[in-house]
């Protein structure tokens, strides 16, 4: 069911004083040349499209591992699967959109044998995401976003997320642009304070503006059961030492938003164990307590598989449009309108 008469319907369903409009699942593709696919991201063009991409190829950190896009027009379907970009013999990784000022789409993604050895790349968009430009790479240590979406700060900043996976440790780290994503300056490790935890790390982190200036970062953690979550005061620039938030996590992707009204968003997998179910919860007080509210999808009871490394984005109507990776096989789509999230309490 298009995600449209879903959200047409809310005002039917309150004159009939029937139940408020479900969320809608749908798979980005049918058919594609490639078997496995995982760590999708989405963002909404300036013509009102949805652009996805995520990586595919017969596995992860499989040679033959490209990135892959398809575009979904406004109130039309997802094109077929195209490759955007394939090093030759070397698998791509972890592709992240963002919208910059006027008309650019940005898109970050890795390159390289390992996360221990890859090196970012970018590319940008200037017609809704139908062509790119070539790739430019980033100065060795510089990633650019590692998962989740930068974000653009209330003074124009681009703050984005970023981390190192090296033998035995990993470490999150702020790469901070003030020119429009031309250059960048690195910023961190983020830590602990612990030895032990600071060792295993954290990575992936994601952002929420919740003041000018003041960002609150939550981070996949290294067999810890639980996000772990900081704050800045500075635009990203120094970081309090991290802790552990009370939601469970079975070490895996999440991301988060704020919605204009100063609500926030998060979605991940509420498990210590799996990756599923793959949950949304609302924050009424800038991420420091979460509800959960949505249960996006769920595999059943005893089905082996994942619903993981999800990407949220509010588009222009209010919606929530999700995608993840749905068993390493395809990628979902998921609309979440409006009217399901929350009011404050």
């Amino acid at each position: 069911m298009p995600a449209a008469f879903v959200v047409s319907s809310l005002a039917l369903a309150t004159i009939a004083g029937a139940q408020p409009p479900e969320h809608t699942l749908r798979f980005i593709w049918d058919e594609a040349p490639f078997p496995r696919a995982h760590a999708s991201t989405i963002v909404e063009a300036p013509d009102g499209s949805l652009v996805a991409a995520w990586f595919g190829g017969s596995g992860e950190g499989r040679p033959d591992v490209g990135v892959w896009s398809s575009r979904k027009p406004k109130g039309g379907e997802w094109s077929p699967p195209r490759q955007l970009y394939k090093e030759p013999d070397q698998p791509a990784w972890n592709p992240v959109l963002f919208r910059g000022a006027g008309d650019a789409i940005h898109l970050y993604f890795k390159i390289g044998p390992s996360p221990r050895s890859w090196s970012g790349a970018h590319m940008t968009s200037h017609t809704s995401g139908e062509e790119w430009s070539d790739p430019v790479w980033l100065p060795a240590g510089m990633l650019g976003p590692v998962r989740a979406k930068p974000i653009r700060l209330a003074n124009g900043d681009i703050l984005a997320g970023t981390s190192l996976e090296s033998y035995r440790t990993w470490s999150s780290w702020m790469e901070i642009s003030r020119d429009g994503g031309e250059s960048w300056s690195k910023h961190g490790p983020i830590l602990f304070g612990d030895r032990e935890r600071d060792r295993r790390g954290t990575i992936q982190p994601t952002l929420l503006e919740v003041a000018p200036g003041v960002v609150r970062a939550f981070f996949r953690t290294n067999r810890m059961g639980k996000i772990a979550t900081s704050l800045s005061r500075d635009g990203g620039r120094t970081w309090e030492p991290l802790r552990l938030t009370d939601l469970d996590h079975p070490g895996a992707g999440i991301d988060a938003l704020r919605l204009d009204d100063g609500r926030s968003i998060l979605i991940y997998n509420p498990s210590t164990a799996r990756r599923t179910p793959l949950s949304l919860a609302v924050s009424f007080d800038d991420g420091v307590t979460w509800r959960d509210f949505l249960v996006v999808e769920a595999l059943a009871e005893g089905e082996r598989g994942e619903l993981s490394y999800p990407a949220m984005i509010q588009d222009a109507g209010g919606d929530l449009q999700i995608t993840y990776t749905w068993n390493r096989r395809r990628i979902r789509h998921a609309t979440v309108p409006f009217e399901l999230i929350p009011k404050a309490p």
